[in-house]
This record gives C-alpha cells, structure tokens and sequence, in this order.
C-alpha cells in the first residue's frame, strides 16, 4: 500500500478487496447526494492496509429531514437495500431518528453490509465534523480522525480492537497529532493501555 498523509487529506494507491469496492459504491452515492458523513471503527485499518475479515462496515451520517433521507432511499436502491426494513417512512421515523441503526447490502445478499446511523453524543458529532478527506485509488470518501480511532480501538480492548490500533498507529505514527491523540488518551483513560500496546 502506497499513501501520502497532509494535513488536508490521505491518498492511498493499493488493491481494492471486497469491502474496498462495497464502501466505494456505498460513499460515492452519499457524495452525489451531499450527505455528510464519516466512516467509523473496524473498516479503517482495513482501509490502511490491515489484513483482517469484517462483514459490516459502520457509519455516521448526519442529522437529515425525511425528504433528504428520501432521495437517498431511492439513489442507493439502484444497488442496494435495506436489511432492516423494506418501507423507507419506518427506516426514517422507527429507527434513524429513534437513534437505532439501518443495514445496507448489495440486494440479495446480507453480507458486507454499511450500518448507518445518526450521532447520538458529542464524541460522534465532533468525529462527523473533523472528518478525514481519504482518496482511496481517486475515490472520495471520510473516515474518522485517526486518533480517535487508535484511542477508542484501545478503550474497547478486544483482542481485534487492539490490534487494530497497533496497526493504525504504527502506519501513521510518524504523522498524527500528538496534542489530539495525548487528548483522548486523557479523556478514555488509557495510558497504560497505549504504553503496553503501543509502545
């Protein structure tokens, strides 16, 4: 995998896999749209080169008004459909805005799936709102800050979680922030954590 890191974006050269494919058909219909969203936890290190199986990838996307979500509905129908329910008034109204997550799949299939879901505390709007430009082979889409990442990966603690953030950091470590990421080791509590698995 070849990448250049500036503080406006990340490119990335590497050989698309599935989910690669899956999350660029998925994006480039919320970027025709103009949904604003980040993409979130274990697909990031995939994305950056970790070798690692996942069947969903997990999403923010912003606060929306019916019509929006509406428009949406019927973009990614062309190729995708919800795993949850089939009526887009109950996707809306009986799940995203009750603060529940949709499942997306290319149809007629359950898995990868794109789990999307509105913010629900400060931490998740902060990540929709510092989000990362990625250019994955030309194709746009946003992750979430990678020093969230690497911190939240070791707060959850499973053994693919911390992996995960050993895998995040040591590609990036010569480029994060260090005020950011000695933050939230600040705010999750997780010093030792990170000396013990990261340094």
């Amino acid at each position: 995998m070849d990448f250049t890191y500036t503080k406006d974006k990340i490119t990335i050269e590497k050989e698309l896999n599935a989910l690669d494919n899956f999350v660029i058909e998925f994006t480039q219909i919320l970027n025709k749209v103009g949904i604003k969203y980040v993409v979130i936890s274990g697909y990031i290190a995939i994305l950056f080169g970790r070798s690692r199986t996942s069947e969903d990838i997990d999403m923010f996307v912003e606060h929306m008004p019916f019509a929006t979500f509406e428009r949406l509905w019927e973009e990614l129908s062309a190729k995708f459909e919800c795993i949850i329910t089939g009526d887009v008034h109950e996707a809306y109204h009986y799940y995203l805005s009750a603060n529940h997550a949709l499942r997306f799949a290319y149809k007629d299939e359950f898995i990868p799936n794109m789990e999307i879901k509105f913010p629900k505390v400060e931490l998740d709007n902060w990540s929709l709102k510092n989000k990362r430009l990625v250019f994955l082979n030309g194709h746009e889409l946003f992750t979430s800050p990678l020093e969230l990442q690497i911190v939240y990966k070791l707060f959850m603690a499973s053994d693919k979680d911390i992996e995960d953030a050993r895998h995040l950091y040591l590609v990036f470590k010569d480029n994060l922030d260090r005020a950011q990421l000695e933050a939230f080791k600040a705010k999750f509590k997780i010093g030792k954590e990170f000396d013990k698995y990261l340094k």
